[in-house]
């Protein structure tokens, strides 16, 4: 019987090694990218966590819930994002069963070999130009709620979360200085109810938040040093709070914290605010000043390095920085300004499209409970960069509360047999 106690108490340590909390990620781990594929001349998807993997990203974001993409990153430790187009809303906001159906087909049969972390219900839907009358954004937070409701049906609420993602068009003109930024008053009807689904949930708040926009359109008043994150740019203090602010990127995502606690006080207390995109273009037409290379590379690289502190921003230091890159690859079918098509990092070729001044491990740990001889679909093996360190832990407090209840139940269980045995 002694034998057997001692035996099932290595066992047991075992266990709660397999339940320790994963190894920190890397620098360039902690940082998403948006995998944007409006191009004909970029690499298939089964091509696509290798690039990935070669910059030591652990996270992407894709527009759409592709099953070629999923299948690409199964067994790869890779984070994704996926999305619900903005087309699908109206009829899903109306129908729970119809969350529940796309949930099935496009969520449940992936996991938990891709490791899909949340669900973005559109993009800018609060901005989209033509959504005149509002239905798409009425139909918002009931979808929201409806894909929630879906998951937690399947027990997947704990491990996918729900969110959207907006331009910081939402706030009203002016929003600088951060301390007095407020949404557009046309827009709180819809923006309050999702601040509480965010509250409520603990699932983020996404922007597209790009201090390029701003240096282009007033570079007179914007140091380029300052928007780009350089260390040592120029500090400036908001009147309003006495907060100081080294960097534009900061500045904005504090605005939206104002702007949340503006439209719903307490509860707002509990949401926090991460860039869904940003980024700078290496290439842009003759009057889309700074965009070039050199710029690109000392924005992104400034980027990871600022995420990599694990530090907030002046208003809410203790949350730490999240942010993904926009973009994967320079796409050759967007509209609009030259610039649109060469946000990238990197070129339809898969060759970087401008240097990175980021370290990036040549072996890793791969996250808790993957091998890392797990193989990427085209053949290479991949190792995980930085492992599921919590960084995008987008589970709901219920679904984590309810996620280490019952590894603490198993535990315990675990505990009183051994004494029993050893009897």
């Amino acid at each position: 019987m002694a034998l057997a106690a001692r035996s099932l108490f290595a066992l047991f340590l075992a266990v709660v090694a397999g339940f320790a909390v994963p190894a920190a990620a890397t620098s360039a781990s902690m940082v998403g990218v948006n995998y944007g594929r409006v191009a004909d001349n970029i690499p298939p998807p089964e091509k696509v966590p290798s690039i990935v993997a070669s910059i030591g990203v652990g996270r992407v974001r894709i527009y759409d819930a592709d099953p070629h993409v999923l299948h690409a990153f199964a067994n790869t430790g890779i984070e994704v994002i996926v999305t619900l187009p903005d087309r699908c809303l109206p009829s899903m906001a109306a129908d729970p069963n119809e969350a529940l159906v796309w949930v099935r087909a496009n969520i449940q049969p992936y996991l938990p070999a891709t490791k899909i972390a949340a669900v973005m219900v559109g993009n800018e839907i609060l901005n989209n130009a033509n959504d005149t009358d509002y239905a798409l954004a009425r139909s918002l937070v009931p979808t929201m709620e409806n894909i929630h409701s879906a998951l937690a049906s399947l027990s997947l609420d704990g491990t996918v979360a729900v969110t959207t993602s907006h331009s910081l068009s939402v706030l009203a003109v002016p929003s600088y200085p951060p301390s007095a930024a407020v949404f557009r008053s046309e827009l709180l009807p819809f923006i309050r109810p999702l601040i509480d689904f965010h509250a409520r949930t603990d699932s983020p708040f996404f922007i597209n938040a790009y201090p390029y926009f701003a240096y282009v359109k007033d570079s007179s008043q914007v140091a380029l040093e300052y928007a780009r994150l350089d260390p040592g740019a120029p500090s400036i203090t908001d009147p309003g709070s006495g907060l100081c602010y080294t960097n534009l990127l900061h500045a904005q995502i504090d605005a939206v914290y104002h702007a949340i606690a503006a439209a719903r006080g307490e509860s707002a207390k509990r949401v926090m605010v991460w860039v869904s995109e940003t980024g700078w273009p290496s290439a842009g037409d003759p009057n889309e000043i700074g965009a070039t290379p050199e710029n690109a590379g000392k924005y992104n690289s400034n980027l990871i390095r600022l995420v990599a502190t694990n530090k907030g921003t002046p208003l809410m230091p203790g949350t730490p920085l999240r942010a993904y890159i926009f973009a994967l690859f320079n796409e050759n079918q967007k509209p609009g300004p030259t610039s649109e098509r060469n946000y990238g990092l990197f070129k339809a070729d898969g060759t970087p499209a401008y240097h990175l001044d980021i370290a990036v491990p040549l072996q890793n740990d791969p996250p808790s409970g993957e091998g890392s001889d797990e193989g990427s679909n085209d053949g290479s093996t991949l190792v995980p960069v930085g492992g599921s360190s919590g960084y995008f832990g987008f589970s709901s407090a219920t679904g984590l509360r309810s996620h280490w209840q019952r590894k603490m139940k198993f535990l315990l269980a675990f505990a009183v047999l051994a004494v029993v045995v050893s009897n």
